[in-house]
């Protein structure tokens, strides 16, 4: 990749004596110490006079949330075809097949059908992607089928990368090590100089926070805009994408390490319920759940997200029960 090289300006040679200053201070405030600091209905502070900060302008809503938060795993990479990449190419510079490419595109198609589907004229596209060569490969070819006045932004972020499995990799060592993974737990068995998923977990919930904030103010459209038809679509991988859920819907380490992988260019859909709650169940099929790896008890939480509204509990989630086994003989209470 050709790395841009940009000159300084004559200028910024001169001594600073010999600059033209500007006459006026760089740093102003908006609005005078003496004003009150606003407080929202929702105890918010929404501007603060004596930084000069102001934030969107208080509405008697909050703005809608995105309709979608769609899933995407990369298209097929070299690294799927042949496992011998990964001990003379770094990870992060892996590329795609062409197979994988097509893939991408044919991702790119199935989410501009399905957003279409709803009928709305104004549906826009949000993207974040993991920082990966194969990644971003992805998101070029997927958004190939987006014109320019859909894309409503996108965002590189680095939480969002691959496991680390320890820089170039020896094939045989992986294998040792994958097989030492099956019997310590797949979740907490950290590969030598990488990641385990449980570290993977810990940023991925930082990631969350930041798309639950930005969701939260409405950073995906314009101001004054307020569109309920944007669709957030997180382009990573096959583990992390897994973690997502898993911290998304508090899903137990149990039930992640019986979660199956998805396949090259697919993806799963997180889709607002009639409460405002994002259910899988809204998308998916129940079939389509269970060979992902979703049990009963996650299967009837995902019904309850259907319908639930946020800041809801499900104070009947069967889960309960898997922690407190006194309880069996009571059904399902809390």
């Amino acid at each position: 990749m050709a790395t841009l090289t940009f000159a300084p300006s004559p200028a910024s040679y001169l001594h600073r004596s010999q600059r033209k200053l500007p006459s006026f201070n760089p740093i102003q405030c908006l609005g005078t110490p003496k004003e009150a600091i606003q407080i929202s209905s929702n105890g918010h502070a929404t501007s603060f006079p004596e930084k000069g900060l102001l934030t969107r302008p208080v509405t008697s809503s909050p703005p809608p949330r995105p309709r979608r938060i769609i899933l995407v795993r990369h298209g097929q990479s070299e690294g799927n075809v042949d496992e011998s990449v990964y001990t003379r190419v770094a990870d992060p510079k892996i590329s795609l097949t062409e197979k994988g490419k097509a893939e991408a595109e044919e991702c790119g198609w199935r989410i501009k059908e399905m957003i279409q589907k709803d009928g709305a004229a104004d549906w826009k596209v949000y993207f974040y992607v993991s920082p990966y060569k194969r990644t971003l490969e992805t998101l070029q070819h997927l958004g190939r089928v987006f014109e320019r006045s859909r894309i409503a932004g996108m965002r590189e972020e680095p939480r969002i990368r691959e496991q680390d499995f320890g820089n170039f990799q020896d094939r045989e060592k992986m294998r040792v090590d994958k097989a030492l993974r099956l019997r310590y737990g797949r979740f907490f068995y950290r590969f030598p100089n990488g990641e385990s998923a449980a570290d993977v977990y810990d940023r991925i919930t930082g990631f969350r926070e930041t798309l639950r904030a930005d969701i939260d103010i409405g950073r995906f459209q314009p101001p004054g805009e307020r569109s309920p038809n944007m669709n957030v679509i997180i382009v990573s991988h096959g583990l992390a994408l897994r973690v997502f859920l898993m911290r998304w819907y508090k899903w137990t380490v149990e039930q992640f390490e019986r979660l199956n992988n998805m396949g090259n260019g697919n993806l799963i859909v997180m889709e607002k319920g009639y409460g405002g709650r994002y259910s899988l169940l809204m998308h998916h099929s129940e079939e389509e759940l269970r060979k992902f790896g979703l049990t009963d008890e996650m299967l009837i939480d995902q019904e309850w997200q259907k319908t639930a509204r946020p800041g809801e509990l499900n104070y009947d989630c069967p889960v309960v029960n898997s922690f407190f086994t006194h309880f069996e003989d009571e059904g399902c209470t809390t």
